[in-house]
């Protein structure tokens, strides 16, 4: 039998079951989404860790959640496993602390690499420990023209420098060269300064100093500064790119081993025969896939060289472009160090007769035209000044640029900074002008209390790496560790930082203690400043929903440790752009490479 139903019945039916098919729809769609969601499932979740994420409020967490190469949740352990599925890495940090990657805002990979590579002298004591060492280099590497390294620190000898005699015992027959610790010296032996052509009758070049043996004009095998290290360089045969590759990959697994994910190389040389021409290597190894550093590069300002060089500057800044590696800053060498009476001085040096002051490495005219034309060019410039003349030119001449270009965001850098007259303490934070300290060099080792502090006086000592006066005027404060020079370990200055001690022993003499920082602001200083002087704070330097997972496991929380203990903590796993660099997913201590 058969029956009609009025006609907006069948309506009133057809739009009942359209609403139950989309009800069906929407509720498939919302398990798809639970389920399924590609977008919102994390590749690793780390759960049940002491997250310290140093965003604006310096907050902690439990848990992180990572997809690709960024950070897509930042909470507590439960929320968290919303973002897994069944291809989910889950890391148990049992309450491991959990960071933002290290930024070190002044370091050497490439060098750093050479120099341990090649005749590392950095774990010597003595100077017979340094003939010995020297010995086996000769004697392993007897196929190679001439043997280079270094690593030789200048409290080792009596009067603060080597003599080419002590290699000359071991090395009659093949140059030598060996680069000091703080990279501003040379040790050369006898034959090297022949094929270099010095002798009695050269003359000191313009900003350099070859030494001489007291009352003759005889070289005693070492030089100091770049135009006399060229000298030497000017002989030495080039570094292959198989030596650039190797050196920069020893350079960033050591670095990574420590947490350290981005830096500013601050040495990028565009031409002499240095170690340093590495721009080409950092390119190379990040189209191969194989850079594990994010990298700002500092393009060195030749000394040598006038404004003719700004072309050449601006065309590596638009070449040296990849993912990873960039060329947006350049380095102002403007003096020398303390130590060897190089630095530039307001006040004479007091272990000199002469009235002494150092000098300055650029005249000041040519200075401001300098710092003028690449501030107008949108160059970051990124400043190596120890002596408080030094520093005051740099930003005596900042100033005068910002007048001229008007202000702009270009955080300008002074990096080093060791010996401040109080008047210029606040000119940092009024010109916008980053600090970027060596907290690693701030205790009261014999460099400070030998080789500076008797050369300057009490009252100038107490303005020795003055990094809480500069925290406190409210600029920005960055860490760097200017390895291989020392050692590239950020918990070693950040522990430094904060006691003002040899953190390895934590029994040297107090040294300026109400200069010391809190830890927060260390790790400030090594983190979210350090990617702001490199511009990508929006990007990295915290751990906060859309930055990129450039991440660090720290095996014990630093907080809740005494503040001599903290160079004692380990990174047990570094992970960049999402991907571990370094470590283990169980977290064991690795040995670490500890120079």
């Amino acid at each position: 039998m058969r029956f009609s139903l009025p006609f907006f019945n069948y309506a009133l039916l057809f739009a009942y079951f359209v609403v139950l098919f989309l009800i069906g729809c929407t509720d498939q769609r919302s398990r798809e989404s639970e389920n399924h969601d590609l977008s919102n499932v994390a590749d690793v979740i780390f759960f049940n860790g002491e997250v310290y994420t140093v965003d604006i409020n310096r907050s902690w967490a439990q848990a992180v959640a990572v997809r690709g190469n960024k950070i897509i949740y930042v909470g507590n352990d439960s929320d968290v496993m919303k973002f897994k599925n069944d291809q989910t890495r889950l890391v148990n940090l049992e309450k491991r602390m959990l960071m933002p990657g290290f930024q070190d805002s002044h370091v050497h990979p490439i060098e750093a690499g050479m120099a341990y590579l090649g005749c590392s002298l950095h774990d010597g004591k003595s100077v017979d420990d340094y003939k010995k060492i020297v010995s086996r280099c000769v004697d392993s590497s007897k196929e190679a023209s001439f043997i280079d390294g270094g690593g030789w620190t200048m409290d080792i000898f009596e009067d603060g420098l080597p003599d080419k005699k002590i290699l000359d015992l071991v090395a009659p027959d093949k140059p030598v060269i060996l680069k000091s610790a703080t990279g501003h010296q040379l040790w050369v032996n006898s034959k090297m300064l022949e094929m270099a052509g010095i002798t009695s009758e050269t003359p000191d070049p313009v900003r350099g100093r070859i030494d001489r043996y007291p009352g003759t004009m005889e070289p005693s095998g070492t030089v100091q500064e770049n135009s006399a290290m060229n000298l030497i360089f000017d002989k030495r045969p080039d570094y292959s790119d198989a030596q650039m590759r190797a050196a920069l990959n020893f350079g960033q697994n050591y670095l990574n081993q420590y947490g350290v994910t981005t830096v500013q190389d601050a040495l990028l040389k565009l031409d002499g025969k240095e170690a340093y021409v590495g721009g080409p290597t950092y390119m190379k190894m990040d189209r191969d896939g194989l850079l594990t550093l994010r990298v700002i590069g500092a393009l060195v300002w030749n000394t040598d060289l006038g404004m003719e060089q700004i072309d050449r500057i601006l065309n590596s800044r638009k070449v040296f472009s990849t993912p990873r590696f960039s060329a947006t800053s350049v380095k102002i060498w403007l003096d020398g160090v303390l130590e060897v009476h190089t630095a530039a001085l307001l006040e004479p040096y007091l272990d000199r007769a002469d009235q002494y002051r150092g000098e300055l490495l650029i005249t000041p005219g040519l200075l401001d035209e300098i710092v003028l034309k690449l501030d107008s060019m949108g160059f970051q410039l990124h400043f190596h000044a120890i002596g408080d003349a030094a520093i005051r030119q740099s930003l005596d001449s900042l100033e005068k640029a910002t007048k001229e270009n008007g202000v702009r965001d270009s955080r300008h850098h002074l990096s080093h900074i060791e010996l401040f007259n109080p008047e210029d303490v606040g000119r940092l934070r009024d010109l916008n002008v980053v600090a970027n300290f060596q907290p690693y060099w701030a205790w009261a080792d014999q460099y400070i209390t030998e080789l500076t502090m008797p050369k300057l006086g009490p009252e100038r000592s107490n303005w020795l790496y003055p990094i809480g006066s500069i925290l406190k005027t409210g600029a920005v404060v960055a860490f760097g560790s200017d390895w291989f020079v020392t050692s590239g370990n950020p918990m070693l200055g950040i522990e430094t930082a904060v006691t003002r001690k040899d953190p390895l022993t934590n029994i040297s003499d107090d040294f300026l203690m109400h200069e010391r920082i809190s830890l927060a602001d260390a790790i400030a200083a090594y983190t979210i400043n350090g990617a702001y002087v490199n511009f990508m704070e929006d990007e990295s330097g915290s751990i906060e929903v859309g930055k990129y997972a450039d991440l660090i496991v720290i095996d014990r929380n630093l907080f809740k440790i005494p503040e001599t203990e903290i160079s004692e903590a380990n990174v047990v796993l570094t992970m960049l752009d999402g991907e571990m660099i370094y470590g283990s997913w169980d977290m064991k201590v690795l040995e670490k490479t500890a120079l």
